[in-house]
């Protein structure tokens, strides 16, 4: 199965509502993805899960939510404006560009064959204008990466809120990067978004936070379902290293293309906000009341990308199954073949994490031509829906039904059937073990809840 892989995952993201091609209907946008109705309900159940982990479940991060467009001037103290860039070259015959790197010191196109360019820097930045007039007095630039928005807030944050040492600011937001060869799906796209902390540090205490902040979010990607043996820790040689990097290890995941950054934390030092300063005249440096002593704090950075890592819980979730056939059930029209959904004793199933999942619930009527059932159905998922994320569908048969939610993740099917009216029960299916129970209907909100919180 990893062979094709990422083909299935596409397949099914595209089939059942999770990523489709951006503007697909005029051919498409090149590596720009839309989120369907289950894609944005996982991409947001993730958001909400990191920022649960990073701000509300500590008490030394606070959360910020900085403009996209920022003054050029930021730019140019972060270092992006004159060091942002990729060498490339471009194919004289089929004009298609490429990363130098990539070309592995071939003088040829790798496509047709033809002439290449002398490498050249070019710049990653989007570049646009602001106002009515383009010149270059009006240049802003569609932020590279949310951290600068954090780095120039710092005194701000300072005279509102007044945190001791050691403490972060948190961001979750979008981020663009003109990439010369984006790919893989929506591991490496020219709009992205980002969950980055910066976290402010003793200077003799970076070398410490940053192991500590590797070990947290390595535990973070585990504890949400992704298998221990797909991830490992990758410290940068020193070559790798950015210009303002003391250190940085990346978490990396085994993607089907292969091994790859899922997150990189990196101990920053004091650059930006000595840059910053620098560019702007203004004072960042840390006041200690204690010690009564100024001093520029090292930053620690946990950045991970919010698509790749929707990208890879899919991936890690998705599972074939060859299912038996139940055997020796009674034949009730309350209790379904345990296979039921199934095609060729073989069923697709997401193994979503429970906080991930983008459906809780689904309550399907066994059939759609009794109007009591569909009636009581419908009720039922009223009811559900003020507690939890419920769903309503009578789209097909229950076989069709089951196989639909096993594919999205959904962790319980509630099957509504011709018992259901005389005794006022219900079935209940579990997802992974595909085990069934017959619950009250008074009594399965509360069921429900208990499982989904345990």
């Amino acid at each position: 199965m990893a062979e094709n892989l990422m083909d299935k995952i596409v397949s099914l993201s595209k089939r059942r509502g999770f990523i489709f091609q951006s503007s697909e209907v005029y051919g498409g946008l090149s590596n720009t993805w839309d989120y369907g109705p289950f894609g944005v309900e996982l991409k947001n159940n993730l958001k909400t899960a990191w920022w649960k982990a990073n701000v509300y479940q500590r008490d030394d991060i606070l959360g910020m939510d900085a403009a996209i467009l920022m003054h050029p001037d930021v730019w140019r103290a972060s270092g992006h404006v004159d060091n942002f860039f990729d060498l490339k070259s471009d194919c004289k015959t089929c004009k298609k560009r490429f990363k130098t790197a990539d070309l592995k010191n071939a003088d040829k196109c790798p496509e047709c064959g033809g002439e290449l360019t002398e490498s050249r820097p070019f710049n990653l930045m989007f570049k646009t204008y602001q106002g009515p007039v383009e010149d270059a007095g009006n240049i802003v630039y569609l932020r590279p990466e949310t951290a600068q928005g954090m780095f120039v807030n710092f005194i701000n944050i300072l005279d509102a809120r007044h945190p001791k040492l050691p403490f972060g600011l948190a961001q979750i937001g979008k981020a663009f990067r003109n990439e010369i060869t984006p790919g893989n799906f929506t591991f490496r796209t020219r709009e992205f978004e980002q969950m980055e902390i910066e976290y402010f540090v003793r200077p003799q205490e970076g070398d410490k936070k940053l192991e500590e902040w590797i070990e947290t979010h390595f535990n973070w990607y585990v504890n949400l379902g992704i298998k221990k043996e797909n991830l490992r820790k990758r410290p940068h040689g020193k070559e790798e290293l950015a210009h303002y990097a003391k250190a940085c290890t990346d978490i990396e995941y085994n993607f089907p293309f292969g091994w790859s950054e899922l997150e990189g934390i990196a101990n920053r030092t004091d650059f930006d906000l000595k840059q910053h300063a620098r560019q702007s005249g203004k004072d960042f440096q840390y006041f200690d009341d204690a010690a009564k002593q100024r001093f520029y704090p090292y930053i620690i950075e946990p950045s991970g990308g919010v698509d790749r890592s929707v990208l890879a819980f899919l991936v890690d979730a998705y599972h074939e199954e060859k299912v038996p056939p139940r055997t020796n059930f009674e034949k009730n029209e309350a209790i379904l073949p345990i296979g039921a959904g199934v095609k060729n004793d073989t069923r697709v199933v997401l193994k979503l994490h429970r906080d991930l999942a983008p459906t809780k619930v689904a309550v399907l009527p066994l059939l759609r031509n009794r109007p009591e059932i569909v009636e009581l159905a419908q009720k039922i998922a009223r009811e559900l829906k003020k507690n939890m994320v419920a769903v309503y569908d009578d789209t097909g048969s229950i076989g069709k039904l089951y196989r639909r939610q096993d594919e999205v993740g959904t962790l319980y099917c509630v099957t509504v059937d011709v018992q259901s009216m005389e005794d006022k029960q219900v079935t209940v299916r579990e997802r992974d073990s595909m085990q069934q129970e017959r619950i009250s209907v008074d009594k399965l909100k509360e069921y429900l809840l208990q499982k989904l919180n345990n």
